[in-house]
């Protein structure tokens, strides 16, 4: 008896032993887990609010110079010359293209001989006005003469007849060579008017620069055949760009001259180069085919793009209100959009859909959130929020 009660009381304090080792265990978890809990940690927060949001679109076109031209012939010649390559930068007034002007350049000494002739007809038609007129004022004094002695009866009434007759053809002989000196005066005109047609025709010729630039393009070559219209010289100034681009008529209205855009250029080997342009005309018809009207927007000297390159315009739309959130706030991995939202000094990462930083969807107006959360925070991690 004595033995067995012994076994009962060796079991009751192995079990007494085991459940004190258990809530020695348990009090030593508990001790552990309230000295490893991780201090709450300080972040920036900001509200998400209501905003004004302008709308943008955009729209694509070719840059281009602002000063261009397209050299062509006026006459039809054949080219002698072409004195430039492409990329030859060249000065206004330099001699590019030289056409055949032989036949033009004989026509114009023709023209000039031919207006020389002229000038002396005229010289020979003045001396014979200055004769009839020498000869009409001797008629009129002679007829005069004759009158006073005819008053006096000392010239017959012939003698005056004759003097009458003679004042009569010398009138008509001064306003013959008047008139001849007048059409000599006109044929110099017109012969001078011819000579200076053909001079001009003469210089077409030779085709030079309008102004400072750089040859873009060459489309002729020596011998080829130049005929009015047909290009054979692209010339552009370097100095300023534009990008020509179309517009819907439904968002025309929403731009105008002086507008400042920020414009996205090719700039070579996939590169993109952005700058402010700013809008320099807007076309005032619209382009019946494309229902568009023509912007074009001044670039800055300093883009270093060339004509034909490809660009983009953002233009601004109109205003609403819409939900945004700061950017800063914004967590993005890969695809996924979130952000961490304090709720109750906790960190609670939420999924958000947005556009920039529009919010679309996961976000309501008042929420406060994370602003450049640090790398030390998760989700259900304890937070102490400041203001921005």
């Amino acid at each position: 008896m004595n033995h067995i009660m012994t076994g009962k009381h060796f079991v009751l304090a192995c079990v007494l032993a085991g459940a004190a080792a258990l809530g020695g265990a348990g009090c030593s978890r508990g001790t552990t887990a309230t000295a490893e809990a991780p201090a709450p940690v300080a972040v920036t927060v900001a509200t998400v609010a209501m905003a004004d949001v302008a709308d943008t679109f955009e729209a694509g076109g070719v840059v281009e110079a602002r000063t261009a031209a397209t050299l062509t012939a006026r006459i039809l010649s054949p080219v002698r010359e072409i004195r430039v390559s492409a990329g030859d930068r060249v000065r206004a007034g330099q001699v590019l293209i030289v056409l055949d002007g032989r036949d033009l350049a004989a026509q114009a000494q023709s023209a000039r001989a031919g207006a020389a002739g002229a000038d002396l007809a005229a010289t020979a038609a003045a001396s014979e006005r200055q004769s009839a007129d020498a000869a009409l004022a001797l008629a009129r004094a002679t007829h005069e003469r004759v009158a006073g002695l005819h008053a006096k009866r000392s010239a017959t009434a012939q003698e005056l007849d004759d003097a009458t007759g003679a004042l009569r053809a010398a009138e008509a002989r001064a306003a013959g060579a008047a008139a001849r000196a007048q059409a000599a005066v006109a044929g110099v005109e017109s012969a001078r008017g011819a000579g200076e047609a053909a001079e001009t025709t003469a210089s077409f010729a030779v085709i030079t620069a309008p102004f400072d630039g750089v040859i873009t393009e060459k489309m002729a070559e020596p011998g080829d055949m130049a005929a009015p219209g047909t290009p054979l010289l692209r010339l552009e100034d370097p100095r300023g760009f534009r990008l020509t681009l179309r517009v819907d008529e439904s968002r025309v209205g929403l731009i105008s001259r002086g507008d400042v855009v920020l414009v996205s250029l090719d700039s070579g080997a996939g590169g993109t180069t952005r700058v402010n342009g700013t809008v320099s005309e807007v076309a005032r018809a619209v382009d019946a085919d494309a229902r568009a009207f023509l912007v074009k927007i001044a670039l800055p000297d300093t883009t270093g793009t060339r004509s034909g390159a490809f660009g983009r315009a953002r233009f601004s739309g109109r205003t609403r209100r819409a939900l945004h959130v700061p950017d800063g706030a914004l967590v993005r991995r890969g695809q996924v959009t979130s952000v961490f939202v304090v709720d109750n000094g906790i960190a609670r990462l939420r999924l958000v859909s947005v556009s920039g930083t529009e919010v679309l969807a996961g976000l309501s107006e008042g929420d406060t959130v994370i602003f450049a959360a640090p790398p030390t925070v998760t989700d259900g991690q304890r937070v102490t929020a400041g203001g921005r």
